[in-house]
């Protein structure tokens, strides 16, 4: 509302289409009821595409017809994306179609129905909630919990804590080299793309954390979006634990049917499928090219999985499974690794110049280098500011993973007292002292989408 107090119309917009579509799903039968859903999705996707795809498509239709010598110019609009208008839209597009396929009776309580689209801790960048999860608690008498409450306070300040110690931290090394590869060497170019992975993981789930937490505190029980991605051993792995609530809408709504659709195609069916699926949750994250190839990127590593799967099995029985594990570990991070050089950069130039970076061996010590020895930085930082933030993301891992298997909880619940409150301090003298506050780097990576 503080941001552009008309944008609420879009919302409002959305809302009442997909309400009334929902009930005439259920009250009509035949092509009515398909009617009905496709004027819900192709009105929401209007204004999808309106506000998010407009000047894309105008910049590349322009370039098109240039190319081919056609006298075609389409005006920019001048506008700016809504907060979080992927998430509501592809959060209300599921209701819709959940109506459709019978797993969700429409919401008849006009109020409950626009407080699914509209609760504010997941509404600019999710987690995408599905109607199965989130209007049957909204029907509940919410009374006040202490325990749910401590709860979500501890989760909504894990979730700061990772979005301004550690991924605002980490963008002050990120920045600077994908601004202008050109001044670092490889070494430097490397540190910045694998910080890349743990400042856009800590920046997302971070975000998450917050909304699981104001939720909770609240009485309301969101989805968990991500389940250690950086433990993930092939990337079909990844996607189950890389925000889950888009990869189960991709799935469930976009690489089910289009494999079902085209199963008498065998495997190179599912290829396509996967491709195509990719395709739209590159376009989905960002209206450039660059996203796009993010999403190809992996939808072709997904293939390629999917081909070689005889090879992986052979793989697993020649090397013990720890080890195994272990490779596709390595493997994997490494290739999510690079593949978020497209997701990053700001172009595909740019793309390609860290890429032309991290291949250029030659250490010029000319250069602002990895560790320049005289000034003893690393990419502007001291060495100890790089060593801090490294045992940082290290502590990370090994906290989430902790928490993951409820190990850290109880080993916390058995300590003194007095011994909890101190750990609390550190904790929160960690959070001012090392937090970035009110800067360029503080603002949400996942709000632009």
């Amino acid at each position: 509302m503080a941001f552009i107090p008309y944008y609420l119309l879009i919302l409002f917009l959305i809302i009442v289409i997909d309400y009334f579509a929902a009930i005439f799903i259920e009250k009509y039968h035949g092509k009515q009821r398909t009617i009905s859903l496709l004027i819900s999705i192709v009105a929401t996707c209007l204004v999808l595409f309106f506000f998010k795809y407009f000047n894309f498509a105008a910049k590349n239709l322009n370039w098109l017809s240039s190319l081919w010598g056609i006298p075609v110019n389409i005006d920019y609009l001048n506008i700016i994306l809504p907060l979080g208008l992927s998430f509501h839209t592809f959060q209300s597009l599921s209701y819709t179609i959940e109506v459709y396929r019978g797993n969700q009776k429409p919401e008849r309580h006009f109020g409950i129905y626009s407080l699914y689209v509209m609760f504010f801790p997941q509404l600019v960048a999710g987690p995408i909630e599905r109607p199965q999860n989130m209007l049957h608690q909204f029907h509940k008498k919410i009374e006040f919990d202490v325990d749910k409450f401590k709860s979500g306070l501890k989760l909504f300040f894990w979730g700061l804590f990772k979005k301004v110690v550690i991924a605002d931290n980490l963008a002050t090394y990120v920045n600077p080299v994908f601004q202008d590869p050109s001044l670092f060497n490889s070494g430097s170019v490397a540190i910045a793309v694998i910080f890349f992975y743990f400042q856009i993981y800590c920046d997302f789930s971070g975000y998450t954390d917050m909304a699981r937490g104001a939720a909770r505190m609240l009485g309301f029980e969101l989805m968990k979006n991500f389940n250690l991605p950086f433990l993930a051993s092939s990337l079909t792995d990844f996607w189950k634990r890389w925000h889950i609530s888009l990869s189960t809408w991709l799935r469930d709504y976009i690489y089910e049917p289009l494999a079902l659709r085209w199963r008498n195609g065998g495997v190179l069916g599912i290829a396509l499928a996967l491709m195509f699926t990719f395709f739209i949750s590159g376009l989905w994250h960002g209206a450039e090219w660059t996203f796009v190839f993010w999403g190809l990127a992996h939808g072709v590593a997904l293939v390629i999985e999917l081909f070689s799967a005889k090879l992986f099995r052979v793989k697993n029985r020649i090397f013990p499974k720890k080890i195994g594990t272990l490779l596709g570990i390595v493997r994997t991070f490494f290739l999510v690794c690079v593949s978020y050089i497209f997701f990053r950069a700001e172009s595909l130039t740019n793309a390609i110049d860290i890429f032309d970076s991290l291949l250029d061996l030659q250490i010029s010590y000319d250069q602002l280098n990895f560790i320049n020895f005289n000034k003893t930085l690393v990419i502007g930082h001291s060495i100890w500011d790089f060593i801090i933030i490294s045992i940082l993301v290290i502590c990370l891992m090994v906290i989430e993973k902790a928490q993951a298997e409820d190990g850290l909880v109880i080993a916390f619940k058995k300590l003194p007292r007095y011994f909890q409150v101190i750990i609390y301090q550190v904790f929160f003298v960690i959070l001012i002292t090392y937090g970035v506050w009110f800067t360029n780097h503080a603002s949400f990576i996942y709000f632009q989408f």
